[in-house]
């Protein structure tokens, strides 16, 4: 199977490790494993739990405490529903690969996390791409979408809150999606792997499987619940999805760590106050960024409403690479080319870092910004 190269992991596997100043992050800033007891009402003593825990596979599925947690996430799933992977990444893979086959039409709304149309092409899907405008506040045209979805179509793909813009697409439009693919039987996967980041209310998003009887929903611990480390998420989808899905999971996955497992029950049982902490970071940060784009005559934006990252459009004689390289190099600071998602002219802003790292890595790119373009 040949795939296209992806992206933004290759840019981030290349500077990440690099930088003084990572704002290209796109995880609300990660906690500790200490930080994760107290927050959850429990401290050291609780590790205890872990000493007579023998290192088998654990439950296959993923442990019932914790599809149970995760099914509370939702208003109308059971655990039976809940399929749990390695991130959110295995969560779509798995998709894509159970769903998916040769000459199927797939509706791609773009910019979006890579996976969503990469994958599909790479097993010979007839991709079709809806991209998001600017002038639209990147949000879905639904005149567009209905003229793509046409019968036939098997896979309407997009992810919400979107990945890289920060739109947000909320309930009467997701009912429009979902009553788009019902008129053509085709099924929507909606990775939401940053519900939960909304910047006003509860900050939680309605979830595709909630609203749609052939909606799939795909998220994890990484963004929301700054949890990356624990490589652990989950696919929401209908009873006969899951029956399939296990099939292929049995081939690339059998079980995620018990000692994973055991965690993300921990903050999942405790999402009010992880959620709680990531809102006043984002919500603070984006607030700082606001602020800072106000007084930047060469970056322009749409405000995010959601999610943990922004596009900023640069009005630089330079392409978006370019800039992001030597900002580097002079200055320490990681943002992330447009070009990886197929816009140039922008770079990705990941704003959910420490406060301290964002307000540091903003000067530096205001200096830099005057030191080479005033």
């Amino acid at each position: 199977m040949e795939i296209e190269p992806f992206g933004v992991e290759i840019w981030m596997n290349e500077w990440e490790n690099h930088c003084a100043f990572n704002l290209a992050e796109t995880c609300v800033e990660s906690i500790t494993i200490d930080e994760l007891l107290r927050l959850s009402g429990r401290n050291t003593d609780d590790l205890s739990d872990l000493l007579p825990m023998k290192m088998t596979y654990g439950a296959i599925e993923g442990s019932t405490r914790l599809r149970s947690a995760i099914a509370a996430l939702y208003s109308d799933q059971t655990v039976e529903n809940i399929t749990v992977t390695h991130g959110t990444i295995a969560a779509n893979m798995l998709i894509h690969k159970t769903l998916v086959g040769r000459g199927d039409r797939v509706v791609s709304i773009v910019p979006t996390y890579q996976q969503h149309y990469a994958i599909p092409s790479s097993i010979g899907a007839d991709v079709h791409k809806l991209v998001l405008e600017e002038a639209n506040a990147f949000l879905p045209d639904m005149d567009d979408l209905r003229r793509l979805v046409v019968p036939g179509t098997k896979l309407i793909t997009l992810t919400n809150p979107n990945n890289p813009t920060g739109a947000l697409i909320e309930r009467p439009m997701l009912e429009e999606i979902a009553e788009t693919a019902r008129s053509v039987g085709a099924y929507v996967l909606c990775d939401e792997v940053y519900r939960g980041t909304n910047q006003t209310g509860s900050g939680m998003t309605e979830a595709m499987a909630d609203i749609y009887e052939k909606g799939i929903s795909t998220a994890g611990m990484s963004k929301a619940y700054s949890l990356a480390g624990l490589r652990l998420g989950w696919i929401v989808a209908p009873p006969e999805v899951t029956a399939q899905v296990l099939v292929h999971r049995d081939y690339d996955t059998i079980s995620v760590g018990m000692i994973n497992d055991h965690f993300a029950s921990i903050a999942l049982e405790a999402k009010d106050k992880l959620l709680a902490r990531s809102q006043r970071i984002t919500r603070g940060n984006l607030a700082l960024l606001d602020a800072w784009i106000e007084t930047e005559p060469r970056v322009s934006w749409i405000k995010p409403r959601s999610g943990t990252t922004a596009m900023l459009k640069l009005d630089v004689p330079v392409t978006a690479r370019a800039f992001c390289v030597g900002l580097l190099e002079e200055t320490g600071v990681m943002l992330t080319p447009g070009d990886v998602f197929d816009m140039e002219g922008y770079v990705r802003i990941g704003y959910a870092n420490n406060p301290d790292i964002l307000k540091a890595g903003l000067e530096k790119m205001s200096g830099y910004l005057v030191d080479q373009y005033a």
